[in-house]
């Protein structure tokens, strides 16, 4: 598997730093004033420990810890900063501008500060789009919108030559990308051109996936608020089905590739009694798939709450083609069981009365809620504070409850899964008692 592989932890810099930073700390432990991090901080990815054979650690196998340097790479008044929010909407992102903006300009005195319009594309001249400029004046109280300040669009990545050509017309030192696992190699490739140009550019990302899949990290922002926001839309759908005769509600959440939204707001809800998710196989029809399990429930207890994940059966309804973002376009999994619910039901001439909700967008343009508010604020701080010490092709996230660096190249090299024999889908079988398996394991597989 994927997680087993060896991945290269160590984090580039763009040179020596020779700069004392403005931010005031101290370098000794006791004294009741905040600490700098040094180079020489480090954490484990695996705290699992076997005694008596922990072996001795190299540099490369230990991530990073994030946070403030006594001595910084650029000179803050020379500083051109640029920020760009690329992709889907996720709640938080207005947060991770507002905190790496009065980082900088509050803590650095950095004032030269441009946001990057609708993504990638806001470099290319053929949009022409002008940068916003950034103050702590005008970011003040986006944190209490939904969406994107800077505005967002999925595609332009690819334009490298273009996007570098830009950065230099703008004189950009630094650029923080906040975008999920297409924006994060968009930004390595266009931090591989700034080298090959030999120009000191620092290239930091802030990885924005709802769905919780970026490898190695512990949680991603917007995540919480998501699973917040679903859990009303499940209570809703509990309540629809609840009053009917043999009552079905249906309701698909975001996870192209992991059902972690789904598991967890399963067990935040207590009113779930199916999850479907992409990492574990299910069949429809059959003696142990999934319309028998419903068929069970709904002759027990007359009526049933379904979570699917956008990504599951996409086996079956993907077509192929990819969007501009460079993902497989899904075919809705939604609209296609709660089509394939009614027909079966149908068939065996069994009254259902179903109420489907695809609460999606609803969730992603949400503003954060006051943890991810906070996740975002420390996030942003982080990568300031790493942009500044020059680090370089490095996303920041939250590893073992610490913020570390973490290589771009290792953090796009997989996505996280729920593990369907780890303790979370555990506790979800616990929740809702679904079978384990809903597989006919000893038919030809089918639908």
């Amino acid at each position: 598997m994927a997680e087993k592989r060896e991945f290269d932890f160590t984090i580039e810099e763009l040179g020596k730093r020779n700069i004392t930073s403005p931010i005031i700390m101290s370098k000794e432990r006791g004294d009741q004033i905040a600490n700098y991090v040094t180079d020489n901080q480090f954490i484990m990815l695996n705290p699992t420990v076997k005694l008596g054979s922990q072996p001795s650690l190299k540099r490369s196998q230990v991530l990073e810890v994030a946070g403030p340097r006594e001595k910084i790479f650029f000179q803050p008044p020379h500083v051109h900063a640029g920020i760009v929010s690329c992709g889907g909407l996720c709640p938080g992102i207005n947060d991770v501008i507002r905190a790496i903006v009065r980082c900088l300009w509050e803590r650095y005195g950095v004032h030269r500060i441009s946001g990057i319009r609708y993504g990638y594309k806001g470099f290319l001249p053929e949009y022409a789009y002008e940068p916003r400029e950034l103050d702590p004046d005008n970011v003040d109280n986006i944190h209490k919108l939904g969406g994107t300040y800077l505005g967002s669009a999925r595609g332009g990545g690819k334009e490298v030559g273009k996007i570098v050509d830009a950065m230099e017309q703008l004189n950009l030192n630094m650029l923080f990308t906040i975008g999920g696992d297409g924006t994060q190699r968009g930004s390595l490739e266009i931090a591989e051109e700034i080298e090959r140009r030999r120009l000191k550019i620092a290239m930091i990302g802030i990885p924005k996936t709802v769905d919780n899949d970026f490898a190695f990290i512990q949680k991603s922002f917007g995540f919480d608020t998501a699973v917040a926001k679903a859990v009303d839309v499940i209570a809703s759908a509990h309540m629809e089905a609840s009053s009917q005769i043999n009552g079905i509600g249906l309701v698909k959440l975001m996870g192209r590739e992991s059902g972690f939204i789904a598991a967890h707001a399963a067990l935040a809800s207590h009113e779930v009694n199916f999850v479907l998710i992409p990492e574990v196989p299910f069949n429809l029809e059959g003696y142990n798939g999934f319309f028998h399990h419903l068929e069970e429930r709904l002759r027990k207890r007359k009526h049933a709450v379904i979570l699917i994940a956008e990504g599951a059966l996409q086996d079956q309804l993907a077509s192929g083609e990819k969007d501009a973002g460079g993902n497989v376009k899904f075919g809705d999994v939604g609209t296609y069981l709660r089509d394939r619910i009614e027909k079966h039901f149908k068939a065996i001439k069994t009254e259902i009365n179903l109420k489907y909700i695809d609460p999606s967008y609803i969730i992603r343009s949400a503003p954060a809620s006051p943890i991810d508010s906070v996740y975002c604020e420390r996030l942003g701080n982080a990568a300031a504070h790493a942009a500044m010490a020059g680090k370089t092709k490095v996303v920041i996230g939250l590893v073992n409850n610490e913020f570390v660096h973490i290589p771009m190249k290792a953090a796009i090299s997989h996505r996280n899964h729920v593990d369907p024999e780890g303790s979370l889908w555990r506790d979800m079988l616990d929740a809702t008692h679904q079978p384990a398996l809903m597989v006919n394991r000893f038919e030809p597989s089918g639908a």
